[in-house]
């Protein structure tokens, strides 16, 4: 298996259990009402398991699908990242979204 092939399938499985975390974890509920963002949750949840499941079934199907999925995730993240900054995380608490936001836009870059 390629690095590329590796790094998908860690991203993809990540999301899928940090988008099912959103509907059923009540740590990320209250995350979500520090972040001011609660009415958002469930939809970020759901583009999460979208994204996630979209590099996965990518890897096997569709490389367009792949690529589609890991750009949404990685604007997803850095978004997730400009709100940590906003909100006045620490470095230790935003690095975790930039790092997802960078190993996405690398996989987006490798496939382009």
């Amino acid at each position: 298996m390629s690095l590329l092939t590796y790094l998908t399938i860690i991203s993809g499985i990540s999301f899928l259990f940090f988008g099912l975390g959103c509907f059923v974890s009540k740590k990320m509920k209250v995350e979500f009402e520090r972040y001011g963002l609660p009415t958002y949750r469930k939809l970020i949840g759901a583009l999460q398991l979208l994204g996630g499941l979209g590099l996965l079934v990518g890897l096997i199907y569709s490389t367009t699908l792949q690529f589609s999925a890991a750009l949404g995730l990685s604007i997803l993240m850095f978004l997730g990242f400009l709100v940590r900054l906003k909100i006045r995380d620490g470095i230790l608490l935003s690095t975790p979204s930039l790092a997802y936001a960078l190993l996405n836009a690398f996989i987006c870059y490798q496939l382009f």
